[in-house]
């Protein structure tokens, strides 16, 4: 599957202005329209160009609210809970990790639970925003069952993403992980291109570990990342969000036909009004170093989470967005009217 080079800004304004024909505003559609872009531009296409199609038609088919405005339903200082009234799901988690920025500024930390909302796409976009704003970030969202709790043969866990970024000036540490061993995005990425995944990611119906992403999609049956440890963290990831968003819980979503109103908990903390030293700055970069000192099996290098992003970004900015053929003609099918 040949793969074409699309100069960012192409990409960019591509997605806005089809965007605006799903009746999405100006500020939007620029905001969405970024989201989808800059996980493609930092290399994470599954959850970028790739996942664009899908979105639009969540759309068509109501699940999506383009003009959906979040609602605040309770306040208690650093802490607010907000409907996302089912927006798309990238806006309101921008929007979130705003707001709780803008709490943290005040009271040195930002704590937003956000309910009834769809899929946040690349959850690492939220931990590059905090840290850009020179914050700590914290995020994390319920998935629809497609994971087994350990030791059982059917999903009941979801693979609950998990972000959490730190700032630093000569580049953010930005973790950003499903509790599975691979996203679901990551594995379409490897059924897409007839790839088997370079290590065992989930079971086949017999429970047999297999590293091929189309049994494993069809099943929903991913492995737990840390075996029972990940399936552990799932269920609270799922349970803290689901209960301080007063929104829907892993189980109750795989009630529905099609994966949408997951809740999503957002936390930041300034650095600067909780009294943190300039001098954790030599502090983070000893850490770093010592890591990256590291020897290794196969003299490769030991990288940091994110530690490529910036890169990828410079080299794509360069030289065009890869993006498959098949792909961008399915983008650019929706350039008629929807």
């Amino acid at each position: 599957m040949s793969n074409l080079s699309i100069p960012y800004d192409k990409l960019l304004s591509t997605f806005e202005e089809i965007l605006r024909r799903f009746n999405f505003t100006t500020e939007k559609s620029r905001i969405c329209a970024e989201l989808f872009a800059g996980a493609s531009l930092d290399g994470v296409a599954s959850h970028g160009a790739n996942r664009f199609p899908l979105f639009l038609e969540m759309i068509r088919d109501g699940y999506i609210v383009p003009d959906a405005e979040p609602v605040q339903t309770f306040k208690a200082g650093s802490f607010e809970r907000w409907d996302g009234k089912l927006g798309p799901g990238n806006v309101n988690a921008w929007y979130s990790m705003k707001r709780a920025i803008e709490l943290a500024h005040q009271h040195g930390i930002g704590c937003i639970a956000l309910g009834n909302t769809n899929h946040w796409m690349r959850g690492g976009s939220y931990g590059w925003q905090a840290a850009d704003a020179g914050m700590i970030g914290i995020c994390f969202t319920n998935t629809k069952p497609n994971m087994p709790a350990w030791g059982s043969d059917e999903p009941k866990l979801g693979n609950n993403p998990l972000v959490i970024a730190v700032p630093r000036k000569d580049g953010p540490i930005v973790l950003d992980m499903a509790m599975s061993q691979f996203s679901y995005g990551k594995m379409e990425t490897y059924q897409r291109e007839k790839k088997q995944l370079p290590y065992d990611a989930g079971f086949d119906k017999e429970g047999n570990l297999t590293r091929d992403p189309s049994t494993i999609i069809e099943n929903e049956l991913a492995l737990p990342a840390g075996l029972w440890k990940g399936a552990g963290l799932s269920l609270v990831l799922d349970l803290i969000a689901s209960t301080l968003s007063d929104g829907k819980s892993t189980y109750e979503l795989g009630k529905e036909v099609v994966e949408f109103g997951l809740s999503q908990f957002f936390i930041v903390l300034n650095p600067d009004k909780l009294g943190v030293t300039k001098a954790a700055e030599q502090h983070i970069n000893r850490v770093i170093e010592d890591l990256k000192s590291s020897s290794s099996f196969n003299s490769a290098s030991v990288n940091y989470p994110g530690e490529n992003t910036l890169e990828k970004r410079n080299h794509h900015l360069k030289h065009g967005v890869p993006v498959t053929r098949e792909v961008w003609e399915k983008i650019l099918s929706y350039q008629k009217d929807p």
